[in-house]
Order: structure tokens, then C-alpha cells, then sequence
């Protein structure tokens, strides 16, 4: 049996048809595979000019050298090499005369076949398939099938561990549009070195290669073995390798497996981290790669059992939007509370590692749910970084807890001050407050839908109370109209620096103070002894919650009160306007002449959802009529360069009834790195985007909120949609929910006797467990 008939079938395969080394850097981000704990690029086996490889450990973070820290480009496992009498077959060296790579989302596998002519005319097919195994995550496995197609030269396969990594820090100043050549386009970046030699050495059945990181002191241990007879070594201070003479025994095909093993200071003790890794290799090499392949697809499986979205329809919706959700479940652990996703994930560089709001606001509800243990552990990185954040609040002169607008490990701020060419200053780190806010609404969200009474107890009541009191005293008090505001600050909208009442931050940060005053009622009443242990030891007054009542009540909220529109900050309203004019060939918008991100400030020009960012997180503070004003006024400014911005519009739109751009809204968040219509993807995956885009089907095509503590379903699905199918998890239960053009069919998986009230459209409706229930209702209603 070929390699390709592993794959699934078509719908779940993504393609690359030929060899398109032009776009190679965009491949390595679409084609990376991952299981939570790392993500490796799709970078070619044999490593060509112009690639960037990397593979990603989650937690690995360094600074040394470089602006900021650095999530750490650590040693690559892939590297394998074919040799045909001597000669090295790559895609630049030889005559590609057939290529393809397809990438499985369904069982996190990817492909590759090449078809190589040698400079003597030579054919040699080369087939690979690799997978980082969620089943073991500190295992990744390669499989290469080698034939000869018209000649019986000798054979060699070489591969191993390259540690001479490096990752990208700052780049020159150069005119706008200067383009590289797809070969030399990270040669004139300055790079940051993280990583030093600790151990390296060779047996008969494998090769380890241990480094350190210069600043952290994180210990890195890889270990790998290449199946086959006889070996030879090579053994330098940050590579190892091993070559093995292939033995076609009278045929023409051969395989050779590689399996390595990944462990690292944060897995285990130091003392005992070589011993780890290499019986981690021993197990899995006595057992075969099949063995370790086979765990790694059941491993799958059940993942997508719980988060898969089924879309009977036409067009490209179905693949886009598994895409989406193949990405969020390789981006996301359930066992280290100690890491959180980054903006790019464990795929690229971009934004160097760095946790932003994205986590709570775009990411957690997926896997709130269809994966509520990795979206536990995502908001307890929330609790292992407070200090960080208490640290935060201190230096800028606040009490209390100020999450960064970029965390790495530590909660430390770590957003760079300037552009990567310096020729722009970056004010988020020291202005968007609103982070704070949104870690508290994330972490609520979680127990409403969980019932999670211990988390909140154990994890979350610090966090409400220390963030609590940064607000309290970061709000500015104006005595003369007794109302309390927060000056120069940063909405969502980043082309608005120093800005005074964002309408966002002000009306989020009164959210987070009542709701968590009434989570501290909660945990009084529900865990008392938690809640005790708590206020003791964080010297709790027992009149703080009603101040933080009394304070959010008077928080200054700008509107007009007229039209309904709310000013997204005071002044606003007062900007000049520069129509939107152009659009570029993704449907995306392009800014008016003469303006770019850093200067758009006296316009009303917005760079992404910001005002209409309330009207989603808050769906039951909101009438129709105030959601309508804003989105029709507010949509007609938004230029959306950010990825996070379409999966929102769409979202408002089905809600206000603009349901042909919800749709084209909805392909642009879906499509943002298939079919890369930001122009970045090369940097690394959207991850935010994914996560949006589950929320586009789920809570905009299939209408899900939860309003007052209740699932609540108000579904649309576009013409060339037959019918829709998600699952949620919902307080220890399953809601299963079919929704096709004019009924919905709902089916709860729980204990017998289990039943929960749903709204469809607003009217209630019991759902009892084990039992299909049908309910009809109008299109629009």
C-alpha cells in the first residue's frame, strides 16, 4: 500500500498541485502540522533556499538578543535527505518532474511525492508522510518511501536534529513596496540566536542532541532514529545525524521510518531529561511507526468526534471552515496550564509568540465548547501569569492586576515599542487597557457554560479581585459631573492613539465590575472556604464589591443618545471622513489615497471592530434597533486590516439582517489563509480567524448565544446551505443541533431524565435528553 492511500477523502484534504516555490513560505505556514505541545512548518524534508523553517515548543521563550522575548525557532526534527550515488536530490538541485503535497486535516497527517531527474538522468520518486502524534506528544514520526524508477544506483538516507536556529528580530527600513526575491528574503533581517550547545552524542540506535536557551536556561532534548541496517554518525555541537545505506533487496521501493522524541526542563527535571527522551524513543521504535501512526489517527478522531461542523453545501464553506478547526485543535494543549496560543500559534514568528486578547474573545469560546478541559487550561495561564500582571499594574503607578497586551511566559508587558523597522512607535503595550477586561469576561464565559464552581473558586476569584482594583484605580474620577473615565487609552480600533473614553474599553470595564462583584457573591455562597482562603490572604475588604458596583454605574459611556449610535470615543464623531472607495480582488478594502495605518488618526477610518465589538460580546444589552444604527454606520468605515475583523461583521450581519455581506464577510475570515487575502499568511497561521470563524457558523449561521444564562438560537443559513450540523457542550451535557432552512432538530446527550430549556427565536423550549426534538420556525423570524 502507497503512502497516499492513508488519506481521507477529498473533502479533507488541502493541496499543494506543483511545485510553486514562489509560494513556499506560505506553504510551510498552510501545511504545518501539531498536536498542542509543538507545531512544525511545512517546511520541504531537504531544506531549499528561501525556506523558513520551524518548529515551535509551547512555553519556549528566550530573549537574549533579541527587541523582545522571543518564542523560540528551537531545533528542527524534520531534516531527511535523499542520496543517489553521492548526489543530494532536492527541488532546486534536481528536475522536479512531479510534485505534490496535500495536507489531511482529519488526521493531522502531511503528504508529499516528488518525482526527481538526477543530472545523469536519474528518476528516483521520493513519497513522505509525517505527523506530530497527539496520541504521545512528545513524539513526532516521518515516513519515506523511496523507489527507483529506471536505475539500480546506490541508496542513501540521511536524517537527524538541526539545532542552528535562529529566529527573525528586526528588519531595515526600506520603501514601501520594495519586494525581495522569494530566495533572499530573510537575508537582510537581523536575527536573534537563542539557543547553545549542551550535549550531543550517537549510539547504534539513535542520536540526541541537547541545547540550551541563552537567557531562560530551558533545557531541549531531541532524540531520533532512522529505521535500517548499518549507520553512520554525525555528531556536531547544535546537528546530529545518521546515515543509513538503503537495501532494496532485488526491488525498487524502500522505506525508511524516522521517529523522534521531544522533551524539555519544563516537562521534566534536567537530571532526568536525557534519560526521558531517549526511553520515550526506545518505546516507540520497539513498537514501530505504524503502531505510534495508528494511536496518533484514533487520537484524531476523538477530537474531531467532539468539534467537528458539518455544512451541506456548495461552494468552498465545508473545507474552509474544517480547516479553521484542524489548526484550533493542534493549537491547543488540555494538560500544561503554564502556555497559552499565541496570535500565530505554534506556526510562525509573527507577533514572536505573543499572547493577546485574541485567546479570550476569538479562541476560547470553541473550545469553551467542544474542548472545555483546554479551555480551562488556557484561562489557568491566566492565573499562572497574574504576577506578572500585579507587576504590570506597579511599574505604570496602578494597584491591583494589568494583564499585557503581549504576554509570553511570564505575564510580563512584552509588546515591542516599535515596528519591526523601526520606523513607526507602537502604543498598545502602554494604552490597550481593555485586555484586562476581556481576560475576566473569557473566564466568566467559561463557568457559565461549564458550571465550573471550582475553577472560579480556585483559579478565577483572584484574578476578578486583583483586576477589580487595577480598575478602580486606573479610572479618573471627574467630580464636576461625577462620573468616572479612563484617558488615554486604545480601543480595538488601533489607528486611534491616546484616546479618551473608548466606548469599548469604558463599557467593558463596567461589565467586568458588576459581574465580578456578583461572582464574589457567588463563590461566597458556593465555596465558602475557597472564597474565606481567598479574601484572607488578598486582605479583601468587605465593602469592596459594592465600590466596585458603585464606581461601574458612573463609568462614562460616549452615545448618541438620537440615533443610537455610540461614539467609539469622545471626539469621534468630530473626525474627518475619508470614504472607502476601492476594494482589492479578495473583496477586501483598501485605504483611501494618501493614508496607511499610522496616519489615519484624524479620520474616522477604522482599522477593525471596535464599538460594534459590544454589541457582540454583550448580545442581551442591546435592541435591534441600536445594533442596526451602529453596524450600518460603523461598517461603512471599517477598513478590516485585521484578520479578526470579518468573522464580527458577519456575525452583526445575520443579526441585522445584511445577510449578502454576512456571507461574503463570512468567506473572507474562512479564507484568510487558504487563500491568503491578508498577504501574510507566510508569517504564520490566523489562528484568530479560525477560531472567528467558528463563531461565524455557530453563533451567526446557527444563531447561538447565551443570554442570561440560557442557550439561546436564532439561526439563518444562506440559500446554497442544505443544512447545518455542530455540537456544544453545555454544563457536562451535549447539544446536538441540526439546522436546515425552516426547523431545527436538537438532541441532548445526558443522564437519563436530563432535561435543559433552549430559546429558538426567543420562545422556550425543553430539550430532554435522548430524545430528537423538532422544532419549526420562519426563515427571518
Amino acid at each position: 500500500m502507497t503512502l497516499k492511500n492513508l488519506l481521507s477523502a477529498h473533502e479533507w484534504l488541502i493541496e499543494e498541485p506543483a511545485l510553486d516555490l514562489a509560494r513556499q513560505n506560505a506553504y510551510e505556514t498552510l501545511f504545518t502540522i501539531g498536536n498542542g505541545y509543538l507545531g512544525t512548518r511545512g517546511s520541504f524534508e531537504e531544506r531549499v533556499r528561501g525556506d523558513l523553517p520551524g518548529t515551535f515548543l509551547a512555553g519556549i521563550y528566550d530573549h537574549h538578543d533579541s527587541t523582545v522575548v522571543d518564542l523560540v525557532s528551537c531545533p528542527d526534527w524534520l531534516p531527511l535527505s535523499v542520496w543517489v550515488d553521492g548526489e543530494r536530490l532536492s527541488v532546486q538541485g534536481a528536475m522536479v518532474l512531479e510534485h505534490r503535497r496535500v495536507l489531511d486535516i482529519r488526521q493531522g497527517l502531511l503528504y508529499r511525492l516528488t518525482r526527481f531527474e538526477d543530472r545523469q538522468g536519474r528518476r528516483t520518486r521520493l513519497e513522505t508522510l509525517r505527523f506530530a502524534s497527539l496520541a504521545n506528544r512528545h513524539l513526532c514520526g516521518l515516513r519515506a518511501d523511496i523507489t527507483r524508477e529506471n536505475h539500480e544506483a546506490p541508496v542513501a538516507v540521511e536524517g537527524g536534529i538541526d539545532g542552528r536556529r535562529f529566529n527573525l528580530d528586526r528588519l531595515p527600513a526600506y520603501d514601501e513596496g520594495h519586494v525581495f526575491d522569494a530566495e533572499s528574503r530573510f537575508e537582510k533581517w537581523a536575527k536573534s540566536r537563542h539557543l547553545g550547545p549542551v550535549s550531543s552524542d550517537g549510539s547504534d540506535s539513535a542520536v540526541y542532541l541537547e541545547l540550551g536557551t541563552l537567557d531562560r536556561g530551558h533545557h531541549l532534548a531531541y532524540a531520533s532514529s532512522l529505521s535500517g541496517g548499518a549507520k553512520t554518525k554525525r555528531i556536531d555541537d547544535l546537528a546530529v545525524a545518521e546515515r543509513v545505506k538503503l537495501d532494496f533487496e532485488g526491488g525498487q521501493r524502500c522505506t525508511v521510518d524516522k521517529l523522534v522524541s521531544i522533551w524539555t526542563s519544563r516537562d521534566v527535571e534536567v537530571s532526568k531529561l536525557r534519560r526521558t527522551c531517549l526511553e520515550t524513543l526506545a518505546a516507540a521504535s520497539t513498537r514501530g511507526l505504524t503502531a505510534a501512526l495508528n494511536d496518533h489517527l484514533a487520537a484524531f478522531a476523538e477530537r474531531w468526534r467532539d468539534s467537528d461542523v458539518v455544512i451541506e453545501s456548495d461552494g468552498p464553506a465545508q473545507r474552509a471552515v474544517r480547516y479553521g478547526i484542524y489548526h484550533l485543535l493542534i493549537a491547543a494543549g488540555d494538560r500544561d496550564e503554564r502556555v497559552s496560543i499565541g496570535a500565530n500559534a505554534l506556526s510562525g514568528e509573527r507577533y514572536r509568540g505573543h499572547v493577546f486578547w485574541d485567546t479570550e474573545i476569538y479562541l476560547l469560546p470553541f473550545y469553551i465548547y467542544t474542548q472545555p478541559a483546554a479551555a480551562r487550561a488556557l484561562l489557568a495561564y491566566r492565573y499562572h501569569t497574574l504576577e506578572g500582571a500585579i507587576a504590570n499594574a506597579r511599574a505604570n503607578g496602578y494597584q491591583g492586576a494589568q494583564y499585557a497586551w503581549e504576554a509570553a511566559d511570564t505575564g510580563h508587558e512584552e509588546t515591542p515599542t516599535w515596528t519591526v523597522d523601526g520606523k513607526h512607535r507602537l502604543w498598545m503595550g502602554e494604552e490597550e487597557f481593555h485586555i484586562t477586561a476581556d481576560v475576566a469576561y473569557g473566564i466568566l464565559t467559561y463557568v457559565r457554560a461549564t458550571g465550573d464552581l471550582d475553577f472560579l473558586a480556585g483559579y478565577g476569584l483572584e484574578i476578578l479581585i486583583q483586576t477589580s482594583r487595577f480598575w478602580v484605580s486606573r479610572l479618573e474620577h471627574d467630580a464636576e459631573r461625577d462620573r468616572f473615565e479612563l484617558r488615554r487609552v486604545m480601543g480595538p480600533d488601533e489607528f486611534h492613539e491616546h484616546v479618551d473614553n473608548n466606548a469599548f474599553t469604558n463599557r467593558m470595564v463596567k461589565w467586568h465590575l458588576l459581574e465580578a462583584a456578583d461572582a464574589l457573591e457567588l463563590c461566597r455562597g458556593e465555596r465558602r472556604a475557597a472564597f474565606d482562603e481567598v479574601a484572607a490572604r488578598l486582605a479583601l475588604n468587605a465593602s469592596e464589591p459594592a465600590t466596585w458596583q458603585s464606581i461601574a454605574e458612573r463609568i462614562h459611556i460616549p452615545a448618541d443618545r438620537e440615533t443610537g449610535v455610540i461614539e467609539q470615543f469622545d471626539g469621534y464623531f468630530d473626525l474627518k471622513e475619508a470614504p472607502i472607495t476601492v476594494w482589492d480582488e479578495n473583496g477586501m478594502p483598501a485605504y483611501p489615497e494618501g493614508y496607511h495605518h499610522f496616519n489615519s488618526a484624524d479620520t474616522t477610518l477604522v482599522k477593525q471592530p471596535d464599538a460594534l465589538m459590544l454589541l457582540y460580546l454583550l448580545p442581551d444589552q442591546f435592541d435591534d434597533r441600536v445594533k442596526r444604527a451602529n453596524y450600518d454606520f460603523y461598517e461603512a468605515r471599517t477598513l478590516h486590516k485585521s484578520s479578526l475583523s470579518p468573522a464580527i461583521h458577519a456575525i452583526l450581519g445575520i443579526e441585522i439582517g445584511d445577510t449578502a455581506k454576512a456571507e461574503s464577510y463570512f468567506l473572507r475570515s474562512a479564507l484568510v489563509d487558504l487563500a491568503d487575502n491578508q498577504g501574510n499568511t507566510e508569517e504564520g497561521i490566523h489562528i484568530a480567524s479560525a477560531g472567528g470563524t467558528w463563531q461565524c457558523v455557530v453563533a451567526g449561521f446557527g444563531g447561538f448565544r447565551v443570554k442570561q444564562g440560557r442557550m439561546t438560537f436564532r439561526p439563518w443559513l444562506p440559500a446554497s446551505w442544505r443544512w447545518l450540523r455542530f455540537r456544544l457542550k453545555w454544563r457536562g451535557a451535549v447539544l446536538q443541533v441540526s439546522i436546515f432552512s425552516d426547523h431545527a432538530v436538537f438532541r441532548l446527550e445526558a443522564e437519563p431524565g436530563r432535561s435543559e430549556t433552549i430559546e429558538l427565536f426567543d420562545r422556550p423550549r425543553v430539550i430532554e435528553a435522548g430524545k430528537d426534538v423538532l422544532l419549526r420556525f420562519s426563515p427571518g423570524s
